[in-house]
C-alpha cells in the first residue's frame, strides 16, 4: 500500500519507522508546516497531513480533513542540537544560551519564514539582543533536517535549533537540549485523513496505528512526548 504525506518534517523520520513495520510505502512531501499547509490548501493531493494541532482543528472545521480520523502523535520540544563529537554548549538558561550563540562558529536553523523552530528561533535570538552580534555566522535552510545536515558538515564549534525529532533523525548532530525555560516551545503535531484521500480507509487505520499504544516507544525513540 502507498500512501501520499503532506506532512511536517518533525514527523518524518516516524513515519517511515511505523510504515515500515506496516507495510506501507511513505510517499508525498515532509518539510516546513508553513510549506505543507500551503500546498494542502492550494489542493495537492494527498491521503494523510500532519500538522500543528491548531493547523489540523482549522482544517476539520473547514471539512478538509476528514474530523474522525484526526489524532494526536504528541508534543515535540524546539532544541539545540551540536556537531556530533563536539563538547555540548551550556544552554541550561538563558544567559548560557546567549553566550553559547556568541560563542558559535556558525549557527543553523531553518527558515524562520515558514518553519515553527525557525520562526521561534528567530525570535528568541532577538530577545536575547544578539542580533547583529550573530549575524554573519547565521546559516538558515529550507527545513530543520537541511538545517541539521547542514550543521553536520559545519565547522567545529558550530551549533543550530529545531525540532528535536529532526535532530535525533540526523546522523552526525547530536541533541544537546531543549531551549531553556522561559525560552522553550513545545508544538504538538496531530495527523488527519484528507477529505480527498484516495485510500480513505487504509489513510484511517495507518492513523490509528500512528498515535495508538503500538507505536508510543516509537514516538518516544522519535522525541516525541
Amino acid at each position: 500500500m502507498r500512501l501520499e504525506f503532506l506532512s511536517a518534517g518533525a514527523a518524518h523520520a516516524l513515519v517511515e519507522a511505523v510504515a515500515a513495520g506496516a507495510d506501507v510505502e511513505v510517499a508525498g512531501a515532509f518539510g516546513p508546516v508553513g510549506a505543507m499547509l500551503e500546498r494542502f490548501r492550494a489542493g495537492e493531493r494527498c491521503d494523510i497531513v500532519i500538522l500543528t494541532r491548531a493547523q489540523i482543528g482549522a482544517l476539520a472545521a473547514e471539512g478538509r480533513v476528514v474530523a474522525a480520523a484526526v489524532a494526536d502523535l504528541g508534543a515535540v520540544a524546539t532544541a539545540i542540537a551540536a556537531r556530533e563529537g563536539d563538547s555540548p554548549p551550556d544552554v541550561a538558561n538563558g544567559d548560557a544560551l546567549r553566550e553559547a550563540l556568541l560563542a558559535a562558529t556558525t549557527i543553523h536553523f531553518p527558515d524562520p519564514s515558514v518553519a515553527t523552530a525557525g520562526i521561534h528561533f528567530d525570535r528568541v535570538i532577538e530577545r536575547l539582543g544578539i542580533r547583529k552580534a550573530i549575524s554573519a555566522r547565521v546559516r538558515t535552510a529550507a527545513s530543520g533536517s537541511a538545517a541539521m545536515r547542514a550543521l553536520a558538515q559545519s565547522p567545529e564549534g558550530s551549533i543550530g535549533c529545531t525540532q528535536a525529532t529532526e535532530i535525533l533523525a540526523t546522523p552526525g548532530v547530536r541533541l544537546v537540549a531543549p531551549l531553556p525555560r522561559g525560552f522553550d516551545l513545545e508544538t504538538v503535531y496531530t495527523a488527519a485523513v484528507s477529505a480527498k484521500a484516495a485510500y480513505a480507509g487504509e489513510s484511517a487505520a495507518f492513523v490509528t496505528r500512528l498515535a495508538g499504544d503500538s507505536s508510543r516507544h516509537a514516538r518516544a525513540r522519535a522525541g516525541f512526548r
